[in-house]
């Protein structure tokens, strides 16, 4: 889905077929941006800058000591190849503008955004390596949510057209999911031993 909305947006970076609805969804979000909602889509933004570092080293550290190597070539192949080699590379190639005036400091190119798709990185990647099968189903839903909250937050920001995070969750999760299913058999065994050693 990303690919094809990439195409359509390539093709013409200032008016792709759904600019319409884009601007629609634009003007819904149009404040004002104070109050709790403001407060809740700064936090968003913070989350997907500075913090949204912290948490992914914080969990390879985690990974390290726990010596669960495949872990962490799942989590680092996911996040390197999946955010330098997909992510960067379409905002490089889409080259679309981002909205006019976003209320936070944003860099290059509008489509797919960043922060959407590191959510869903997020969401996976943790599901994948931490959430037991049995309860993945609700770990599910509420990265979901987390997500489409993440999304909201770039287009009330005027940070992404709503397309844009649409994109960029669709490629964050799909990025992870696809190394999730290279990866599984290697993930399977190594958590199998995992949970032998706490049980010893």
């Amino acid at each position: 889905m990303t690919v094809l909305l990439g195409v359509l947006v390539r093709s013409h970076p200032e008016r792709p077929p759904f600019q319409g609805l884009d601007e629609r969804w634009l003007t819904w979000m149009a404040g004002p941006h104070g109050g709790v909602y403001g407060a809740v889509a700064a936090v968003l933004n913070w989350f997907g800058g500075p913090l949204g570092v912290v948490v992914p080293v914080g969990l390879l550290i985690f990974l390290i000591v726990r010596k669960r190597w495949w872990s962490v070539a799942y989590l680092l192949t996911t996040y390197l190849v999946g955010s330098m080699a997909f992510v960067q590379v379409l905002k490089h190639v889409v080259d679309r503008p981002r909205p006019a005036n976003p209320l936070v400091r944003v860099d290059h190119g509008s489509f797919p955004s960043g922060h959407a798709a590191g959510a869903a990185f997020l969401v996976v990647i943790v599901g994948a390596l931490l959430v037991p099968a049995a309860r993945r189903r609700a770990w599910w839903i509420s990265g979901t949510l987390f997500t489409v909250a993440m999304m909201w937050s770039r287009t009330w920001l005027h940070a992404h057209w709503l397309t844009d995070t649409v994109a960029g969750a669709a490629v964050g999760a799909g990025a992870a999911l696809l190394f999730w299913w290279l990866f599984r058999g290697k993930l399977a065994r190594e958590s199998a031993v995992s949970r032998g050693r706490l049980r010893s």
